[in-house]
């Protein structure tokens, strides 16, 4: 990764070969390597912040050390000296231009593991630290779901688990008397103690001179960058201007503050803002749209005029070759006549060969799903009102 080296031609191998079949899965290459990366970075922001450290550095800090190493070893370039250069590196240098061996499509010619303005991981370092973490805590924002829709199962409320699903999309911060609002509803009776356990109290990364303020965008917490700026967590926030600020709380007025954890906001709320967006534009067409129906089987049921029905599901990930690899069919129930799954239009601005690096990642899955952009699904779904309108007038004049 020397500056000599950043740009040169790298020859890696296909998903077919040998090759990448082996050396891109050893400890120090490839795959492997970026998840104990992701993982190091993550750990390290909860544990001290990334702007300081202490030995002894915690173990998979150190692995991410020593297997960085050795791969700039092999090919020919200097290792990192330190932690803190390693994590220099992880804010600086793109990982195209690391020295791995990497399926084509693998990563894009601008990801990054840490944010270059505020140094905190990246959307895609956490997509990257939960596709290796420990099979007991992989998917924890799918554990949590899971759970919340047996709680209201076990009750027959589904209209607790709709409105569990509201408050981490519409609700990602708290404060203590809020929280105490929250629980006093009977509605949410069934995921009462589930609420208590995935909203955690907010770390003093977030404050400034004892306030915290959100989002005015996606309302989750922004962090303070300097004596005036502020930088939020989600990608296409940022892609869109500088945040705006929302509410300010002030933490001795308000006592405890209270955040989903990270997980959540990065699974549930970030993808639940375009799930809102998608449901205001369709409905705004005189389309009948259901919110996570059938006990969230997918996001969005849309029900056209003759009664046409589309399944969509939205998936807002940084990582087209993460999403290809998790790929499987809508479930079948409640029924469609079409199923898709949707991806925000700022994912496909931001990598131009998104949607092919997605159909490349899952061309072996059975039964995958079309993926649009939520920019495409709201333009076919405006083509597809108009000739149901028709079709629904022409039986209705032929009945007559």
């Amino acid at each position: 990764m020397n500056d000599t080296n950043r740009n040169r031609d790298r020859s890696r191998p296909g998903p077919g070969t040998a090759e990448a079949g082996i050396d891109s899965w050893s400890a120090h290459q490839g795959v492997p390597l970026l998840r104990t990366l992701a993982q190091a970075l993550c750990v390290l922001e909860r544990q001290s912040g990334l702007d300081r450290f202490t030995l002894p550095y915690p173990a998979v800090a150190q692995h991410a050390l020593d297997r960085t190493a050795v791969a700039c070893l092999l090919a020919g370039e200097r290792p990192p000296a330190s932690l803190g250069e390693l994590v220099a590196r992880c804010q600086d240098i793109p990982l195209e231009d690391w020295p791995l061996r990497l399926a084509e499509g693998t990563v894009g010619p601008d990801d990054l593991l840490l944010d270059p303005r505020s140094g905190r991981p990246t959307e895609l370092c956490h997509e990257w630290a939960e596709s290796g973490a420990d099979p007991a805590l992989r998917h924890r924002d799918r554990q949590i779901v899971h759970t919340a829709l047996t709680l209201c199962r076990q009750h027959g409320e589904e209209d607790a688990y709709s409105s569990f699903r509201g408050l981490l999309v519409r609700r990602p911060v708290l404060t203590a008397a809020e929280m105490f609002e929250v629980l006093g509803d009977m509605l949410l009776e069934p995921v009462h103690e589930l609420i208590r356990i995935v909203y955690q109290p907010v770390p003093r990364a977030y404050r400034r001179d004892g306030h915290y303020a959100q989002c005015g965008r996606c309302l989750t917490l922004l962090t303070p960058l300097g004596d005036t700026e502020w930088w939020c967590e989600r990608d296409r926030c940022r892609r869109a201007g500088p945040p705006p600020v929302g509410r300010i709380t002030n933490e001795e007025e308000a006592g405890t503050v209270l955040q989903l954890e990270r997980s959540l906001r990065q699974f549930v709320t970030g993808p639940g803002r375009a799930e809102a967006d998608l449901e205001h534009a369709l409905r705004a067409m005189g389309l009948e749209v259901g919110m996570w129906p059938g006990f969230d089987a997918y996001d969005l049921l849309v029900t056209f005029p003759d009664g046409l029905r589309w399944a969509v599901d939205v998936k807002d990930w940084a990582s087209p070759y993460f999403l290809g690899k998790a790929a499987a069919p809508v479930p079948p129930t409640p029924p469609y006549d079409e199923a898709f799954w949707v991806v925000p239009q700022h994912r496909v601005d931001a990598r131009p060969d998104y949607l092919k690096v997605f159909a490349l990642a899952c061309e072996d899955a059975q039964g995958a799903p079309e993926l649009l952009t939520d920019t495409e699904l709201v333009r076919r779904a405006a083509l597809g009102a108009r000739t149901s309108h028709s079709r629904k007038n022409s039986k209705e004049n032929d009945r007559a």
